[in-house]
């Protein structure tokens, strides 16, 4: 093979045995470009709130209301709060944001900003622009995979109160996942008070996949607690505990009322989310289950595994239509 061959074999990107010295599968290489922060502030302009207001009035909350048939209890704990505080609830559907927004006292809700999936709801600028407008959303990064500058703290700094959702996700089965630290990191720096709220049947109404709420009307409960703060000294991990407990006592009323609730929650029967494994909302450990410092388990874990389908299957129960009520003090 002459020199003049050879070099016209290197100038098309071959050797001298005329294979190809680039991959097949190779793509051309491209700089990574950090996508731009939707930009939230102007939701939260006087214009934007009264809008908002007007929105979830008449067009939000009767959506939801008619679609469902929603139980809301424990909005008295609120009559003597004063803002800024952080809502912290579990989350199974997209009707959750709706039903919390819907339900509690219009002082709050014109004044609750909603951290929202980054990833998901401002991927594109339509979906982004709907979810600042209708529930004052702000981008929450949920898996690490951009760094976002986080709005909560400059939100609280700004009088704003927070609905935050601690399982970072919506859940794919209705049970509950461990609480992140996020929440709670966040009521220990700032001083602020948690409220929690649990609900129940928001996952058999409308379970992840589905875009509108089952046809009959189910029946939903919201349920808010007392107002958790942090105490002097208490970190971070035992304030997460202390909220995880709250919404899981709140989940359990659905079940054997409040007072059943309160006495489980006393005698540390309630299954806290932690660990690996989901937990029902609202289940109790079992009778025979050993003392975590006895089996090395965390406080509050489930003990035993349970089956997708079959927390599926258990979610997506409806709720009784009729439930004992109990005297609250």
């Amino acid at each position: 093979m002459t020199i003049r061959r050879e070099v016209k074999l290197l100038r098309h990107g071959r050797d001298w045995r005329g294979r190809s010295t680039v991959p097949k599968s190779a793509q051309p290489h491209e700089l990574e470009h950090e996508d731009r922060e939707f930009p939230t502030a102007w939701a939260r302009t006087r214009v934007a709130v009264a809008a908002r207001a007007g929105l979830r009035r008449t067009l939000l909350k009767p959506v939801v209301w008619g679609q469902t048939t929603p139980v809301v209890e424990g909005t008295e704990y609120l009559d003597g709060v004063k803002g800024p505080v952080v809502f912290v609830a579990n989350h199974s559907s997209h009707l959750d944001t709706p039903l919390i927004l819907g339900s509690m006292p219009e002082r709050f809700a014109d004044r609750v900003a909603t951290g929202a999936a980054s990833d998901y709801f401002f991927d594109v600028r339509w979906r982004a622009t709907l979810t600042a407008i209708f529930f004052n959303a702000f981008p929450v990064e949920r898996y690490g995979s951009r760094r976002l500058r986080s709005l909560a703290l400059d939100l609280v700094d700004q009088g704003w109160s927070l609905l935050l959702y601690p399982e970072g996700t919506r859940s794919e089965d209705g049970w509950m996942n461990p609480f992140k630290l996020g929440a709670a990191a966040l009521c220990v720096t700032k001083g602020i008070p948690c409220v929690p709220i649990a609900l129940r049947g928001s996952y058999a109404a409308m379970p992840r996949g589905r875009n509108w709420p089952q046809p009959g009307k189910p029946r939903v409960t919201v349920r808010y607690g007392r107002p958790l703060t942090p105490e002097e000294g208490e970190d971070v991990r035992s304030f997460r505990v202390r909220m995880a407990k709250a919404v899981s006592q709140l989940a359990a009323e659905e079940d054997i009322g409040w007072y059943g609730a309160l006495r489980a929650a006393a005698d540390d029967r309630l299954q806290i989310p932690g660990g690996a494994r989901p937990t029902r909302p609202g289940a109790l450990k079992p009778a025979e289950e050993p003392k975590a410092e006895e089996n090395g388990t965390a406080a509050g874990s489930p003990g035993e595994q349970v089956a997708h389908w079959r927390r599926i299957w258990a979610s997506t129960e409806p709720l009784g239509g009729k439930r004992r009520k109990v005297w609250r003090d």
